[in-house]
């Protein structure tokens, strides 16, 4: 079995494993206490601090370990607005940041604040000049995330980071698919990340608050981890952590290379290899084991599971996927294809005969699904000078299925008209037209559900 959804969570780090047992017989005790015990677990949490820190670029002071990624961007973005809550109340985030900064966005919304949303470009990028505009003298904190999730696009933090200095506006980073791979450059103020991410174990994450930066921790706090993390600390898990990121930093320049190889090889040979597929994501500025692409005419899901089937773990963003009936909310900022979408991941150590055999299967994979979901018939009739196509009640990718068989029955110049009440049809039809070089006309309000527009142009 290759795994190849390192992004949602990478294998546990051999040095991670040694350091955690080690520390399981060493660091029970309270790190709080002054006892011989305790001050052994306070020297290892102390030196776990110490590395953790020279890693990330911070003074120990400043880091705090959390139980997770997702309470270290919670506490982090609670404690910022409340902190300079006499400035204002105004948010800013992109409109790709991971789930957990939205939704602290939606509490601090509900909570009688305000937000601001940067969009990206079709490469899933903001521009430092979109947070610049965004910016206001009510501004509290703007929060950026290092690099992509989904499409491993990297974000200009440097840039931001100083418009946001300038401003006087903390900038926070959310550095979770990125830290592994290196520090985050620039002049950022408050920055989350999660071992899990890097290959150390789940349950730990670090919250670095700058000196200098207005912070007010919410909620019940006690003398531990400056007052940012309540409860007793996970010494093992913290150590293990340290460890591990230590460990994969000595190794992440050569694998960078190693991993970026590959990841090209896949971003290139993919459309040869399958047709109807749109590679999304920065071709350049991306983190080196990330590579994404959506498959025309696809079922997300069923795809997942072929090529589980096949021995390879890969994630989708697509809208069709058992827990959402919804499109990735970073697919739909960026305007791209969501059906049939993979995210491939690559963990360190992969190798290129797994790559190869992935490539070898992918095919199959694909036409496979393609010919299960190729049988219904478009129901289509004519109405003046235009097809309409009606897809009510058919989930994607049927809707663009049956606008694909039928686009070459109306003449050049004439339209279609698809009517859709599946979510996915606002953003698929869109990014079909781009990539078949037909005309989207936009969308207007039907009886039942939303009615697409498209004229042929070919």
């Amino acid at each position: 079995m290759s795994y190849f959804d390192a992004a949602s969570s990478a294998p546990l780090h051999p040095v991670a494993r040694q350091a955690l047992l080690a520390s399981l017989d060493e660091g029970w005790a309270d790190p709080a206490r002054l006892y011989r015990e305790g001050r052994r677990a306070r020297m290892l949490l102390d030196a776990a601090r110490e590395a953790t820190a020279e890693a990330v670029g911070c003074r120990p002071d400043e880091l705090s370990f959390t139980s997770s990624g997702t309470r270290a961007v919670h506490a982090g973005i609670a404690g910022a607005l409340a902190g300079r809550r006499r400035v204002g109340r105004h948010l800013i985030v992109s409109s790709v940041e991971h789930s957990s900064v939205l939704h602290s966005a939606e509490v601090h919304t509900a909570d009688g604040g305000a937000v601001t949303e940067v969009p990206v470009d079709r490469a899933g990028a903001v521009s430092a000049r979109a947070y610049s505009d965004a910016l206001r003298a009510d501004t509290a904190l703007a929060c950026l995330q290092s690099a992509n999730h989904e499409v491993g696009t990297e974000q200009p933090v440097a840039a931001v980071a100083e418009v946001c200095r300038a401003a006087g506006v903390p900038l926070l980073v959310d550095a979770a698919q990125s830290l592994g791979w290196g520090p985050v450059e620039g002049d950022w103020s408050l920055l989350a990340a999660s071992a899990h991410k890097w290959g150390g174990p789940s349950g730990v994450g670090l919250l670095i608050v700058r000196k200098g930066v207005r912070f007010a921790p919410q909620g019940p706090v006690d003398e531990r981890e400056s007052g940012r993390a309540a409860g007793f600390e996970n010494l093992p898990a913290i150590v293990a952590a340290a460890a591990s990121l230590r460990a994969v930093r000595a190794e992440a320049a050569q694998e960078a290379v190693r991993l970026r190889e590959l990841t090209e090889r896949i971003r290139g040979r993919v459309p040869q290899l399958v047709p109807d597929v749109e590679v999304v994501g920065d071709p350049e500025r991306r983190l080196p084991g990330i590579v994404t692409f959506s498959c025309l005419y696809v079922d997300g899901e069923t795809l997942l599971h072929e090529l589980d089937r096949a021995g390879f773990s890969v994630s989708s963003g697509s809208s069709c996927t058992s827990s959402t009936l919804t499109p990735s909310h970073v697919l739909r900022a960026m305007g791209v294809l969501s059906e049939g979408n993979v995210r491939v991941s690559l963990p360190f150590g992969a190798t290129e005969e797994e790559v190869e055999r992935f490539l070898d299967v992918l095919p199959g994979a694909v036409a496979g699904v393609r010919e299960k979901l190729g049988a219904p018939t478009p129901t289509a009739v004519v109405r003046e000078d235009e097809l309409v196509v009606d897809a009510l009640g058919k989930r994607c990718p049927i809707p663009v299925i049956e606008l694909a068989k039928v686009i070459g029955d109306v003449p050049v110049g004439g339209t279609v008209r698809v009517l859709s009440d599946d979510e996915a049809a606002r953003l698929d039809i869109p990014a079909w037209c781009e990539m078949r070089e037909q005309e989207y006309m936009g969308e207007e309000p039907a009886e039942k559900g939303t009615a697409y527009l498209i004229r042929r142009l070919r």
